[in-house]
């Protein structure tokens, strides 16, 4: 059963520099009919492909706080209508230091929203600055303050490393800060420069000074012992929460499991097949109008590749991959298919067999690109596809 969605909110007041998620200005922008949109589009999924319960919900972006507080409302209230939300344990939306006023976090609140996840990246206004950002250090304080006023118990931040000009010591001070917010969770991403972004295009001029490997590296033990400090749980490469402030709906990603994907350009996973709606929002919208799901690829997942993407995925928690559920959810013992990258991996110490489970060692982390991709392109398809 599926029991996660996910809910895109593709506008933005403000296109950072490295952000290739799909989003479009907001100015002039049909927001109101993309709400009826996606609204369309709920109730039409759930037609075809419904569910009893959801357990998570989340709404991300772009930015879901650009919209208005009678936009909100009206996209909450409307979700609240038509999906199973009265068994909802964690229900998530993204916002912004500068765009979550008070008004529209108590529509937040009254509709049901229990958590919310704050993109900061940086308490370094010069180096906020640098990514696009348009808050202040002081900002961020406030909004948090904010947000407790009116209620909110579970609050996650996001911050970013490996920032261009981003030393070791501005890294540990962000930290610092962070941590003295006294939230539930933190989720912390190195820099990947992606293409169709300001910082793509400024890497191929030569002009984006970034850190050395090794002061990356450095970042990243930093976080990982500062936060241990201050009794955060490492559960996954990129995250941390305090005892029970695990992500629920970032889990169902990690654990193979399917979920909902609506709005422009978002991602479903819906009775083995991988979806991705049309990306520019007026698309979007034409094909909602036509009375149709708004598909640009649907793709249904072979064995192969469920058997890969268990890998890849369960190995990036730090409990990893029980080798108990994973043969009675796949019919196939991990020693049987993954026999050889297993010993080569054993071998080189980056991952490790405890008590059930497999996982990635302190180094394995490190080097978690490398070891993800021992488990791709190598099975037997013939074989694996009769099963």
């Amino acid at each position: 059963m599926i029991t996660a969605a996910y809910v895109h909110i593709p506008f933005c007041e403000h296109i950072c520099h490295y952000c290739d998620f799909n989003k479009v200005f907001l100015k002039n922008q049909p927001v109101d009919d993309y709400i009826q949109s996606l609204l369309t589009e709920m109730k039409l999924t759930m037609n075809q492909t419904p569910t009893k319960k959801l357990t998570s919900i989340y709404v991300g972006g772009g930015t879901p706080t650009a919209l208005s507080a009678k936009q909100l409302e009206q996209l909450l209230k409307g979700m609240n209508e038509i999906l199973p939300v009265k068994e909802i344990e964690e229900y998530t939306v993204e916002v912004n230091p500068d765009s979550c006023d008070e008004s529209k976090l108590i529509v937040l609140k009254e509709a049901g929203v229990n958590r919310l996840s704050m993109g900061v990246q940086s308490f370094d206004q010069h180096l906020l600055e640098g990514i696009g950002r348009t808050h202040s250090k002081e900002s961020i304080k406030m909004a948090i303050e904010k947000c407790r006023e009116i209620g909110f118990s579970n609050i996650s931040i996001d911050l970013m490393f490996g920032l261009p000009q981003q030393s070791p010591s501005q890294f540990s001070a962000t930290l610092e800060q962070a941590i003295a917010l006294e939230i539930e969770h933190i989720s912390a991403y190195s820099l990947k420069v992606e293409e169709k972004t300001v910082f793509y295009n400024r890497l191929r001029k030569g002009q984006l000074p970034l850190p050395t490997e090794d002061d990356e590296v450095m970042m990243y033990e930093m976080l990982q012992s500062e936060l241990m400090k201050a009794d955060f749980h490492q559960y996954e490469i990129s995250n941390f929460g305090k005892r029970g402030y695990a992500s629920k709906h970032n889990l169902v990603y990690w654990n193979n499991q399917e979920y909902y994907g609506f709005g422009a350009g978002a991602h479903g996973y819906v009775n083995g097949v991988r979806t991705q709606n049309h990306g520019p929002v007026s698309k979007y919208i034409k094909a909602i109008n036509e009375g149709k799901l708004p598909y640009l690829i649907e793709h249904q997942v072979t064995r192969v590749e469920q058997l890969e993407e268990a890998m890849f995925m369960g190995l990036r928690k730090t409990e990893g991959i029980s080798k108990t559920d994973f043969n009675r959810r796949y019919g196939f013992s991990v020693e049987e298919l993954y026999s050889t990258q297993l010993e080569n991996l054993f071998e080189r110490g980056l991952l490790e067999d405890k008590h059930d489970f497999l996982r990635l060692t302190s180094e394995g982390i490190l080097l978690g690109n490398e070891v993800f991709e021992k488990f791709l392109a190598v099975l037997e398809k013939e074989r694996i596809q009769r099963v």
